[in-house]
């Protein structure tokens, strides 16, 4: 299994990105989906995570109401929008799977992580 994650890139505070992370070598019926970032000096974090239904996606407070989830099954692909971008948001971003039915927000649930994107946010 592999997940390549991209839409990384510089952009300015309360600006907007869109991330993406396909995934391949599997197949993932049955597979949670979320997005972590890890800030430097700082321990990895959870963002969210997107059930095979995709129904009530689950975020982290520091990004609720401003990050979406959404997953395309059909081209094993995650999605992370992500709007009103603060310079608190800047880290490296990694999407990651694993076999599960619900909701997990512990990165030692997934199995499978992508290689990371770097957002970086300007004041």
């Amino acid at each position: 299994v592999q997940l390549q994650a991209s839409g990384g890139g510089l952009v300015q505070a309360g600006g907007s990105l869109r991330l993406s992370c396909a995934a391949s070598g599997g197949v993932f019926s049955g597979y949670v989906m979320a997005w972590f970032r890890q800030a430097p000096g700082k321990e990895r974090e959870f963002i969210a995570s997107i059930t095979w239904s995709g129904f009530s996606p689950y975020y982290a407070d520091s990004v609720k109401g401003r990050f979406t989830i959404s997953r395309d099954n059909a081209e094993n692909t995650v999605y992370l929008q992500m709007n009103s971008l603060k310079p608190e948001d800047t880290a490296v971003y990694y999407c990651a799977t694993g076999r599960s039915y619900v909701i997990r927000t512990s990165a030692a649930v997934y199995e499978y992580w992508g290689q990371g994107t770097l957002v970086t946010v300007s004041s």
